[in-house]
């Protein structure tokens, strides 16, 4: 359906604005499309009067598509008859809810009055959008001021979110530092700890020095020296030394010496030192538990000073180290004591006729092991050679003491003219009135000048080896007795064996023939095994050599934990 109006004057104008406003109503189209479209049309009818000539106003309606909303078109032309020139068209549209009514009647008065009365009720739907905008006004300045609300709620949430990071940040931080702080600790505690086992571990004085830069260096040292005093006197390190050292040294206090203070809690500030200038030192006195000096440990940092914490540590270490060797100075001394002692208790041996006798005692080399092995030889009153070894159980001075009354009861014992296994009988008495708690092994052979018989008896020692004159080698291992102390009494039988000349008796501890993992079976065979491998003239010129040949591949295997004793006995031809 088409409406159209002719516009050539203002009164044209207001007649066809008011008649396009009631089409709209009647044709539904909402009250502020009604309206945009009333000042559209309005503004554009006005630039039509001013450019002049007759105007062609049109409205007409269209369905929506596929039965939707339809729509109320305006368009504003020149003419046909040319007035207006030739000119685009102008056009609008607007949603036409019902568009069927665009063929009512739609009359307009022709007096002016009503004109105004029509263009004043035209007007009545700009009063509405107007109403409508005060409400929507109002609407905004509420939301507006909801926004302001809501906006200082988020600036004041993103301030606090802001301050909850920086305090997260900082906890994440001072956590960081406390694990970063607490591993550091436990690894310092762990160093501190497996460096102090591996120094006490060894009683060693040369190995204590040796392992002590090899732990700092390079973890927590650049460079390690260790001064050391040539006595224990306490005296000061001599000159050439550094002067922070020697201050140690005399005041048993750590000292620091560098261009700069150190800050070390415990550690004094002192310059530079003479002989290293341009390097920190950390000198830390080496005392005893009693807090004697034993010498300085100068230690020089990787960077430019020094950890607190490493410091203390260090200076702890360095408490442990002078311990160490303080106990291992101790111990090489009491080792050396009962080395003596247990030397100068081993007899010398005698000369006798057709006899060859060498003797070897080796202390062990690990722990003080000393004093429990022994040997002896001795002529009785007809003339017989009694040979002996023997074995007291455990070590030290106590052993090398008991071991020294069992040789004299022995000798004393032998007087009488008693057979081995008498012997034997007789010191095992003596033993268990003396120490019950203590016990023994020993064999003792007697050679016999004048029938070349060999007797012999043994109480819970390893047997004797014994190598005839054609290298053929037999372990006599007949019954022997129990060892020696323990609570029964016993005899001690004795054993006797014809010897051809040429024939040697190898009389030994275990310290020569066991070991540990293999037991003792296996070293009394390689003991035999070395005796056969010798000539008959190599034992009959250097007995004393032969000696040493038996050791040397029987203990090339060994650490030697245990002393170690051989009797070589020599029938000559």
């Amino acid at each position: 359906m088409t409406r159209a109006w002719r516009i050539a004057t203002v009164t044209d104008a207001a007649r066809a604005r008011i008649s396009v406003a009631r089409l709209a109503a009647a044709c539904g189209v909402p009250t502020v499309e009604r309206t945009r479209l009333a000042v559209s049309l309005s503004a554009q009818l006005r630039q039509c009067l001013t450019k002049g000539g007759t105007w062609l106003l049109t409205v007409e309606s269209a369905e929506g598509p596929d039965g939707g909303p339809g729509e109320l078109h305006v368009v504003v032309v020149p003419a046909p008859d040319g007035s207006a020139g030739e000119r685009p068209p102008w056009t609008t549209g607007v949603p036409c809810p019902e568009p069927d009514r665009l063929s009512g009647p739609c009359p307009v008065p022709e007096e002016a009055a009503a004109l105004s009365e029509g263009l004043l009720g035209a007007d009545e739907d700009t009063s509405v959008v107007l109403e409508e905008l005060t409400e929507q006004e109002g609407l905004v300045a509420f939301h507006r001021e909801e926004l302001h609300q809501t906006n200082q709620g988020v600036l004041a949430l993103h301030a606090e979110l802001d301050a909850a990071g920086r305090a997260q940040r900082e906890a994440f931080a001072a956590e960081r530092r406390a694990r970063t702080e607490a591993e550091n600790a436990r690894r310092r505690l762990t160093f501190l700890a497996d460096a102090s086992a591996e120094l006490t571990a060894s009683l060693n004085h040369d190995e204590i020095l040796r392992r002590l830069p090899e732990l700092l260096v390079p973890q927590y040292a650049d460079g390690v020296d260790v001064w050391l005093f040539d006595h224990e006197d306490g005296r000061p390190l001599p000159a050439g030394h550094p002067g922070a050292a020697v201050q140690a040294a005399r005041t048993g206090r750590p000292q620091y010496a560098a261009d700069h203070p150190g800050n070390l809690p415990g550690v004094e500030d002192r310059p530079p030192s003479a002989l290293a200038p341009h390097r920190p030192l950390l000198c830390v006195p080496l005392l005893t538990p009693r807090r004697a000096p034993l010498g300085v440990l100068t230690l020089s940092p990787q960077g430019e000073r020094w950890d607190p914490d490493d410091a203390v540590m260090l200076i702890e270490l360095a408490r442990r180290a002078g311990i160490a060797l303080d106990n291992a100075r101790r111990f090489e001394h009491n080792r050396d004591i009962a080395e003596t002692l247990q030397r100068a208790l081993l007899t010398e041996l005698p000369s006798a006729p057709g006899v060859g006798l060498a003797a070897r005692y080796l202390p062990a080399t690990h722990g003080l092991n000393i004093g429990g092995d022994w040997y002896d030889a001795f002529r009785q009153r007809d003339g017989s050679l009694v040979t002996v070894i023997g074995d007291v159980t455990g070590h030290g001075l106590h052993a090398a003491v008991m071991m020294s009354q069992l040789r004299t009861a022995l000798r004393a014992y032998a007087v009488d003219g008693d057979s081995p296994g008498r012997l034997l009988t007789r010191l095992h008495g003596y033993l268990r009135h003396l120490q019950p708690d203590l016990f023994a092994t020993a064999v003792i052979a007697r050679f016999h000048p004048d029938d070349r018989t060999l007797t012999w008896a043994a109480a819970g020692h390893p047997p004797p080896v014994l190598r005839l004159p054609d290298g053929e080698v037999r372990t006599l291992d007949a019954k022997p007795g129990a060892m020696l102390g323990i609570p029964l009494s016993q005899d001690i039988p004795d054993h006797t064996e014809r010897l051809a000349p040429g024939s040697t008796l190898a009389l030994y501890t275990d310290g020569l023939v066991e070991r540990r993992s293999r037991g003792i079976d296996p070293g009394i065979e390689r003991l035999g095994s070395v005796l056969a491998s010798f000539d008959r003239a190599e034992l009959d010129s250097d007995l004393e050599d032969a000696a040493d040949r038996v050791l040397r591949p029987l203990l090339s295997d060994s650490e030697r934990d245990d002393d170690v004793c051989l009797l070589l006995c020599h029938l000559r031809g």
